[in-house]
């Protein structure tokens, strides 16, 4: 297990040895940790004495976003992004329990926000739990968003150039948006309601200004949830047209291959009779048969093609 813990005084953050934090006095004592093992949940129980249900919300192997009121504290899950691959999940998760004076907050992968949320903290302006939760979630959404953004062009790029020659391509690259967007769908609608519910719980170390962070930042996560929710729409309508694209062009290939057929089918009948090798071929003795046969054969070919054109199956 690893971490670290820093405490607010009167605006001033300094680091503090994790053994010590929970019996830290201050006006915020934050403690962070890395969770992998058993070893923090006797961590949480022993030292930071938290409840069960606390340790069990903080610990658990696998979290969607949610908020729940727990006594006199609240526990919160929210998803940010993570340089870390994180296979099925395209998010890290964060489990946070605050209570007034002390937030604990736990990950088991590298959380990118993590570190813009700890220097912020440096800076003094995050004084109590509120500002601390408020700054989490700001931090994640403000790093979501353009991520978002680029899907939503990576997909007005596919829809440019939207044609049945790049079909193979571009429905590769609308699958891989669509799946990404579903993946980001998939945490971002609960995010939002955990957040508005947070913001709206009866907590006293909730003050009016962490709540208007927090439905800010609900607000633009029920914002990317819409864009995903419409980019995930678009890609499906893209793939289908993309599908049809193709279908065409396979019927219009195959058309010209129908075509070709027919223009030589009468021309294989009569060059296949005359090379048969028996007695009795009209002509066959005459010197200009060849002549006369392959003008034939011209001539039944430009007829057949003119046929087709004039009854436009060449479009």
């Amino acid at each position: 297990m690893s971490g670290f813990a820093v405490a607010v005084t009167k605006g001033v953050a300094r680091d503090i040895p994790l053994k010590t934090a929970p019996a830290e006095q201050a006006d915020l004592v934050w403690i962070h940790l890395c969770v992998s093992d058993g070893e923090a949940k006797d961590w949480l129980a022993d030292t930071a004495g938290l409840p069960d249900y606390a340790i069990e919300g903080l610990t658990a192997a696998e979290t969607r976003p949610r908020c729940t009121a727990m006594g006199d504290g609240a526990l919160l899950n929210l998803r940010g992004l993570s340089q870390e691959k994180l296979g099925s999940d395209m998010l890290a998760s964060v489990r946070l329990f605050a209570r007034a004076g002390f937030v604990f907050s736990v990950t088991r992968k590298p959380l990118d926000a993590l570190e813009a949320v700890k220097a912020e903290i440096k800076t003094g302006t995050i004084a109590d739990p509120g500002d601390l939760i408020a700054e989490f979630a700001s931090a994640i959404t403000e790093e979501l968003d353009p991520v978002v953004a680029d899907l939503g062009d990576e997909l007005d790029d596919c829809e440019s150039r939207l044609d049945a020659h790049h079909a193979f391509e571009l429905r590769r690259k609308v699958n891989h948006v669509r799946i990404e967007a579903i993946g980001y769908r998939r945490f971002l609608f609960p995010q939002r309601a955990a957040l508005e519910k947070l913001a709206a719980l009866p907590a006293d170390w909730l003050h009016d200004d962490d709540r208007l962070h927090l439905s800010s930042a609900a607000d633009r996560a029920a914002r990317m949830a819409e864009e995903v929710e419409s980019i995930r729409e678009r890609a499906g309508l893209m793939h289908e047209t993309l599908t049809d694209l193709r279908g065409e062009l396979i019927d219009q290939r195959s058309l010209v291959i129908a075509i070709a057929a027919m223009v030589f089918l009468p021309l294989t009948f009569l060059t296949g009779l005359y090379g048969m090798n028996v007695d009795g071929l009209w002509f066959a003795k005459e010197p200009w048969a060849f002549d006369a046969i392959v003008a034939l054969c011209v001539v039944i070919g430009l007829g057949v093609t003119g046929y087709f054109v004039r009854q436009h199956w060449t479009r």
